[in-house]
């Protein structure tokens, strides 16, 4: 059996905690979803902030809901270098000892000592499909993605297993140009 998954590519993004969303939007505010995503209950967001680092700048970056624990920036390595931060490819969620930036919005602005990450590519998928696919949660694979031109195979792809997931395949901007990813583009985890 081909274990095949659809490959999306994630865009520079922030996720925002309660507290920081009420000093960039003021109190209370609520975020507006624009347009559902692939996972359950995600969202992007019609708010965009901009995002300042120590070399440069991203004045229009989308937030993604719902809110979250704590405030995180995911950009690409080109995106890292542009602002002028060593980021850390890890986990989404896994900001201990990352950079810093400055993060602008309409009523105020904040300074987060971390949480400027590059996401490490990983499949979201649920009990049943890893199951399936003789798979388990934070198993690393090799994912092989047959784009026209430049088919690759991505390694170091993590699994990421939930109930609330859906199957899915997420690599950021770089990795997608590299590959010539286009949407509906299929990937074959292959070890």
């Amino acid at each position: 059996m081909k274990k095949e998954v659809m490959v999306e590519t994630s865009a520079r993004h922030v996720h925002v905690s309660r507290k920081d969303l009420d000093v960039l939007f003021g109190e209370g505010y609520q975020l507006t979803p624009a347009k559902h995503l692939s996972q359950p209950g995600q969202f992007a967001c019609e708010e965009r902030v901009a995002v300042i680092g120590p070399k440069g700048s991203f004045p229009k970056v989308v937030i993604l809901g719902p809110e979250r624990p704590d405030t995180q920036v995911e950009v690409s390595m080109s995106d890292a270098r542009a602002l002028g931060l060593a980021a850390p490819v890890r986990e989404s969620g896994d900001i201990a000892g990352s950079a810093g930036c400055k993060i602008v919005g309409p009523k105020g602005e904040v300074e987060i000592e971390k949480g400027v990450i590059i996401a490490k590519r990983h499949i979201h998928m649920t009990p049943a499909d890893a199951q399936a696919f003789g798979l388990v949660d934070k198993q690393v694979v090799d994912v092989k993605v047959n784009a026209s031109e430049r088919s690759l195979v991505f390694g170091d792809v993590v699994v990421r297993v939930r109930n609330d997931f859906a199957l899915a395949m997420h690599i950021d901007t770089d990795e997608s140009n590299a590959a010539l990813a286009a949407p509906g583009t299929m990937g074959e985890i292959i070890a």
